[in-house]
């Protein structure tokens, strides 16, 4: 192995101790630094996006009006909203009274709080569907918003086209009418009207919304004892309606529970005077009745004693029992969960002095908590004082309830003692007389019963007066402060807001796929990628043919071939179409690269070759060796491709000797310069493949292939060699340890740059030359090349306009 084989395989060792990497990669061979490589590196991101902007902007508007076409078809939904006012709890001590309410200087936020979950609660919401009817409200169960309406419509108003959408007034109600009735709250054992009314229950909680009312002043929040209900539904007089049914049940629920008391003895006391009503009127029609039957016409009590005294007795027995009965009920009432206390209370004056000293003090340490901390010794005492009024109105509570209901205990035992003795001496005493006027006796008893229970129902009806002028006066501290009303416009859906969303990560989402599909391409597509990826030189650009350019240039060709002979069947013949056209400048700059390659002189015998079939070695090979032949060289292409072979198709020659003719015999020099055809157009020399053999390896690698390139040597100035691609085949790797250099031809946005790494390395472990790359069949539309492109564009259709 010569010097310079070891020292080319040295420098590419190193080279492949470095990563191929952008990003650890330094091209100090053609100037780029560090800083330079990282521009570099965002400008192929821009390249990358640019080169696929359509589909960028076709994800973009295709996802864009996909989401304008689904926000479009979404119904509008209305927003009604009500405001109540929830104020501190009353003290009951003072029900019925005209001393003024005390509060607590203090909120009680667990209260606040208790009732905001209340409005929520499905209790309550359940009474709102039985007040409103909403299981049988069309409405409500399908609103009108939701019904089909027209998309395009939509998406005109929603970018400020077709203008506002007008409302049929004749269909919205011009008052909203306030919940007269309202459906009594579900019992708590009635467990399958609450099943049955879940999933309306479940609407309502779905749309709506409580939120405490906040003042805001100069940045700061403070705590109101509003809140706002709002409900959203698709129709607005839907939505107004359900949030004041909401406020109204809720307002309504709060006084019913604070009645809830006086409400049980209200229905006890009218059940009571129910049943003594038909009493009095079975026990007269008794009383008629057995007169009548008895023929009774006087009851003379002065007549006899024995009657009198047993209608004293019967008056006293009555009057036990009614007394008895009563000392029962008050005996049961009180001992009903808190109600013995609420009746010490209400009659101990004792406690409510007590707790008007204790509000006194709780007023003078707030006024003192001003001033002072909680550790000052007047706080201290006045909250020592607080506390030992606190435990005794505590325990004078307890030991006052304790008391009643022992008296009341002690009242019933007596009455019900008194009774049985009154029954006793009442029954002894009708035994006795029972002979003598029974008829009188009873008649006595009947109208003795009549009269005591009037009399007890005149004291019912009372009691029953006085406990509804109770419940009259008992204020409520939940009030409603706004009705909701119709509201005229939508609230939702946020139609352009999702429009630009979807836009934004549309965008972004063709952007990635942009970057992800460039970061999937293997593919050289630019001179800098041949910088980059290979470290070579890029010698030229050859154009790819399209649109009118293709045309004009087929057009061309077909009369160039025409005055060859041919049939216009090889598009390999490019650069006589025209000398000013796109193609045949970058080919002319292929020339200047390939003179300028060696210093000195200019390289003799050079190789085109590829990585793969197909990349255009052969067209550039041709075209090369006519730009050479244009300056008055004379230039000799051989066709090594003997596996393939194309040139004597391409320039119409006929069969004769060729390249493995003279490869595979002894011929002498000038046997060997008479192979070679000349083509009369081009004037270029053709030495053809010849007959192909089987063994081509073996023929380009032997030492008669020297020989014949030293005969060629001295007789042409130039002598390009067309070979098989080196990945696939030996053939060109065997050549190119031979020629001054070699072409790599890259079919660019097509070969792969590790195949194309490997077709270098296979070159250089020869000790093989490579002048650089030609790029071949590029896109002129890229940004990289649009100078290039329209400069000569320009310059060629200004020539054929002229022609």
């Amino acid at each position: 192995m010569n010097e310079a084989t070891k020292m080319v395989k040295r420098e590419d060792a190193r080279e492949l101790e470095r990563p191929d990497e952008p990003g650890s990669y330094r091209m100090s061979g053609y100037g780029y630094g560090a800083d330079e490589e990282a521009k570099v590196n965002l400008l192929d991101y821009w390249r990358a996006v640019r080169k696929r902007l359509w589909m960028v902007a076709g994800v973009a508007a295709l996802i864009t009006t996909l989401a304008s076409i689904y926000v479009a078809r979404k119904p509008d939904f209305y927003e009604a909203s009500s405001r109540v006012q929830v104020d501190l709890e009353n003290n009951p001590m003072y029900a019925g009274k005209t001393t003024p309410y005390i509060y607590s200087p203090v909120s009680d936020p667990a209260y606040f709080n208790t009732q905001l979950q209340i409005l929520t609660s499905p209790g309550l919401l359940r009474r709102v569907v039985k007040t409103l009817d909403l299981q049988h409200n069309q409405s409500f169960l399908k609103p009108q918003s939701a019904q089909p309406h027209s998309t395009w419509k939509t998406i005109m108003r929603m970018w400020g086209i077709g203008g506002a959408e007008k409302k049929d007034e004749g269909k919205q109600p011009k008052e909203l009418p306030l919940t007269a009735t309202m459906a009594p709250a579900t019992s708590s054992e009635d467990l399958a009207e609450a099943k049955r009314l879940a999933p309306y229950v479940g609407a309502l909680q779905a749309g709506l919304k409580i939120e405490p009312v906040r003042e805001s002043r100069a940045g700061l929040y403070k705590e109101t004892r509003l809140i706002d209900i709002s409900y959203t539904h698709g129709d607005p007089a839907t939505a107004a309606k359900i949030t004041n049914a909401v406020a109204d049940t809720f307002v309504r629920a709060n006084l019913e529970k604070k009645n809830e008391t006086n409400t049980s003895t209200s229905e006890f006391l009218s059940r009571r005077v129910a049943e003594l009503q038909t009493q009095i009127r079975n026990d007269e029609e008794k009383l008629v009745s057995y007169a009548k039957n008895n023929q009774i016409l006087s009851l003379d009590a002065s007549q006899n004693t024995v009657v009198e005294r047993l209608a004293g007795l019967n008056k006293q027995l009555l009057e036990a029992e009614n007394d008895r009965k009563m000392a029962e009920a008050e005996y049961n009432a009180a001992k009903t969960p808190g109600a013995a206390g609420a009746l010490a209370e209400a009659n101990g004056k004792d406690i409510a002095d007590t707790e008007s000293k204790l509000a006194d003090l709780r007023q003078k340490r707030a006024q003192l908590a001003v001033d002072a901390t909680d550790e000052a010794p007047e706080i201290k005492e006045l909250d020592q004082q607080i506390a030992e009024l606190q435990k005794h109105l505590t325990e004078t509570r307890s030991r006052n309830a304790s008391t009643l209901l022992t008296n009341l205990e002690t009242r019933y035992r007596q009455t019900l003692a008194r009774e049985e003795a009154l029954r006793k001496s009442f029954n002894q005493q009708k035994s006795e007389t029972v002979t003598q006027n029974e008829a009188a006796i009873n008649y006595r008893i009947l109208q003795q019963e009549i009269e005591t229970n009037k009399g007890l129902l005149d004291n019912l009806l009372q009691r029953s007066k006085e406990n509804d002028v109770v419940l009259a006066g008992r204020p409520n501290n939940i009030s409603i402060v706004d009705y909701a009303i119709t509201p005229d416009y939508p609230v939702g859906p946020a139609r352009m807001r999702s429009v630009m969303l979807a836009f934004v990560l549309s965008l972004g989402l063709g952007i990635g796929l942009a970057l992800f599909l460039e970061y999937l391409d293997d593919s050289i597509h630019s001179t800098d990628d041949v910088e980059k990826f290979l470290r070579l030189p890029a010698l030229a650009v050859i154009p790819a043919m399209g649109g009118s350019s293709r045309r004009r240039l087929l057009v061309s060709a077909t009369a160039l071939q025409k005055r060859n002979g041919t049939n216009g069947a090889n598009p390999e013949l490019l650069l006589k179409m025209d000398s000013r056209s796109p193609l045949a400048e970058s080919y002319r700059q292929l020339r200047t690269s390939v003179l300028l390659s060696t210093a000195g002189r200019a390289p003799k015998t050079l190789l085109i070759t590829s990585s793969l079939p197909g990349e255009g070695k052969t067209t550039t090979a041709v075209n090369t060796a006519i730009s050479l032949a244009q300056t008055g060289a004379s230039v000799l292409i051989i066709d090594a491709d003997m596996r393939r072979p194309r040139l004597r198709s391409i320039f119409d020659l006929p069969e004769k000797e060729g390249l493995s003719s003279i490869l595979s015999s002894e011929m002498k020099p000038q046997d060997m310069l008479d192979a070679i055809a000349r083509d009369p157009v081009s004037g270029l020399h053709v030495l053809t493949s010849g007959p192909i053999p089987p063994n081509p390896a073996e023929l380009l690698g032997s030492d008669q292939m020297r020989k014949l390139l030293e005969v060629l040597g001295t007789r042409f100035t130039h002598i390009v060699i067309d070979s098989p691609p080196v990945s696939s085949f030996t053939d060109g790797v065997l050549i190119a340890s031979m020629v001054d250099g070699v072409l790599l031809v890259v079919h660019g946005g097509k070969s792969s740059r590790g195949v194309v790494r490997r077709s270098r390395q296979l070159l250089r472990d020869v000790g093989a030359k490579i002048f650089g790359v030609v790029l071949n069949n590029v896109s002129m539309q890229s940004h990289d090349y649009y100078y290039h492109q329209s400069y000569y564009a320009q310059k060629y259709y200004e020539k054929e306009a002229g022609a």
